[in-house]
Order: C-alpha cells, then sequence, then structure tokens
C-alpha cells in the first residue's frame, strides 16, 4: 500500500513539476531588470566611430537617398530613409522583399514587446510597428523564449550569456556580420561598434557565398516554411525578406532555398531570424504578407522587431 502511495504521489509530483515547467517555458510572463538606458546621439557616434576602425567592419561607402518624401504602396523615401517593396513567386512561395537604403544604421531599429525586456512578453509586430511610429518592420529573433543568446539592442547590452550560436552583428557604420558568440564577449562586440546583435540564425550568406546546405534546418522545423531574414548589400543598404508557407498558396522555403533567393538580390551577407507563425513584414501601415498562426491567417504576438523609422 505504501508503495502504491508512493508512486501515486511521485507521478503527481512529475506531472506538476512537467506543467510548471512548459508553462515557465513558454507561457509565464517575467520581465528582467537591466541597467539599460536610452541611448544618445552622441553615444551612437561614439559605436559608429568603433565600427569605422574595426578591422572586423567593412569601409564600403553606400550611396546617399534622393531626397523624394514620397509614399505609397510599394514606396517610401525621404531625406534619410528610401524603402522598395517587391513581391516574388518562386519556389511555389510568395516571397515579400523590402529594399532599404539609409544615410545612417541609426535608423534600423529595436523594439521589445510591450516596450519591456523579458520573458514570453509579447505583442504581434503590427502592434509594436505602431506604437514605434515604424515605416517598415519585421519580427526579430523572439529572444524572450531562450535563456542564453546575445542580446545586443539600440547599442545597449541586455543578454550577455552566449550558448555557441551564430550572431548577427549590425554595426553603427551600417556594415553587417555573422560570428560565433564564442569568439566576442557582448562588452567585445560594444567596443567594435555594434548596434543590433541577434541570436537565431543560422547565417545563411557570408561574403557572397551561401552557408548552409541542403540538409540545414534549424531545429525540428519542417523544411519548408514561412521565413523571416534579413541581409546587406552595401554599406547601409539593407533587405527584409518574408515568405509565407503552410498554405495551399505557399508551400514556404528551406533554408538553402531562403538562402539561394537572397543570393540572387545580390546579398553578400544574410541572416535567418524566427520563422514560422511568427514571419510578419509590415510597410506603411499594412500587414504585407499572410502569417500563419496555427490554422489560420492572422499575426502570432512576437518578442520584438526590427523596424526602420
Amino acid at each position: 500500500m505504501k508503495k502504491h502511495l508512493w508512486i501515486i504521489g511521485y507521478s503527481a509530483a512529475l506531472t506538476a513539476f512537467t506543467i510548471y515547467i512548459t508553462l515557465d517555458t513558454f507561457v509565464l510572463t517575467k520581465s528582467y531588470t537591466t541597467n539599460a538606458s536610452s541611448m544618445s546621439a552622441s553615444t551612437f557616434e561614439d559605436l559608429e566611430a568603433a565600427a569605422d576602425n574595426s578591422a572586423a567592419s567593412s569601409s564600403s561607402t553606400s550611396d546617399t537617398p534622393i531626397k523624394q518624401e514620397s509614399q505609397g504602396d510599394t514606396t517610401y523615401s525621404d531625406d534619410n530613409i528610401t524603402i522598395n517593396l517587391s513581391e516574388y513567386d518562386q519556389y511555389n512561395t510568395k516571397i515579400y522583399v523590402a529594399d532599404v537604403t539609409l544615410s545612417s544604421a541609426e535608423y534600423l531599429k529595436t523594439a521589445f514587446a510591450n516596450d519591456t525586456y523579458g520573458k514570453n512578453i509579447t505583442a504581434t509586430t503590427s502592434e509594436m510597428a505602431e506604437e514605434n511610429s515604424a515605416i517598415l518592420a519585421i519580427n526579430g529573433d523572439f529572444y524572450g523564449v531562450q535563456e542564453s543568446g546575445y542580446v545586443i539592442r539600440n547599442g545597449i547590452v541586455y543578454r550577455s550569456e552566449g550558448d555557441g550560436s551564430e550572431v548577427l552583428c549590425i554595426y553603427a557604420n551600417g556594415t553587417m556580420d555573422v560570428i560565433n558568440d564564442s569568439e566576442y564577449t557582448t562588452d567585445e562586440l560594444i567596443e567594435k561598434g555594434v548596434w543590433q546583435a541577434f541570436s537565431f540564425g543560422p547565417g545563411l550568406i557570408e561574403n557572397g557565398v551561401i552557408s548552409v546546405d541542403t540538409d540545414d534546418e534549424v531545429d525540428m522545423a519542417k523544411a519548408s516554411n514561412p521565413r523571416t531574414a534579413i541581409g546587406i548589400i552595401d554599406t547601409n543598404h539593407y533587405v527584409f525578406v518574408v515568405s509565407d508557407g503552410r498554405t495551399s498558396e505557399s508551400e514556404g522555403l528551406s533554408l538553402y532555398e531562403l538562402a539561394e533567393f537572397m543570393q540572387g538580390l545580390g546579398v553578400t551577407t544574410a541572416y535567418n531570424l524566427d520563422g514560422g507563425g511568427s514571419s510578419t513584414m509590415y510597410f506603411n501601415g499594412q500587414i504585407v504578407n499572410n502569417p500563419t498562426s496555427g490554422r489560420s491567417i492572422k499575426e502570432r504576438g512576437v518578442s520584438d522587431i526590427v523596424y526602420i523609422a
């Protein structure tokens, strides 16, 4: 009898622990306290100077955007920002590309859901975009469901614990590269002028060469999925790419197909961000693509966005 009761008690405790771990991982919210403060213009300039002086960053020069001050369904342009939106039908998939040229990387920004750095705190991409007056936005790396992986946003270090993963570094001088977090600490990345750093991956293109193969995938994801990625063509000349997937109209992309497509755009460095139901592109007040959440076409809450404003 005692043995029977012990088995029941052990089973109940194990079940309760499993439920708690599941809730803690995917449901329970928690805000984190940091010493982060708002960046000043001079601090961005310091990062920009550090990036220019770093041997790891590019020295190419970008063209200054033409002042048009125009806005439409597929274009936006002012003194500092030029965006052209295009739609492709490739690999049996709808793919949306925002070609972005900036006068400074300071206009490439990031935001957290509810303006809070924390765990399982989410909002839709469009909600965060509207709260931050974004012209263009895509979902980020969903840092909030991970316990490790570098998080540097708008020049501020929020998480410095690495996990051996590839990290996308966007520098304040408008260049970009992919490093492994075992190579540099977050303090060293700040010293090199990193403005934004994301931990999801993998890197798709490095030095113009595809860096994934046809068998690479993110954890247990299917080969074809909605995808979100960011790449660079030249200094301060970026492309934001989002694909549909998991529908009869759009099959979705493998990582290799995504890399191959972006290489065709002239991208020299590209990086995979969170995909699947998270993949969303917002432009000029509208959701551009068809995000999937379960069996429905609707946005899913995410931890963060990358946006232009």
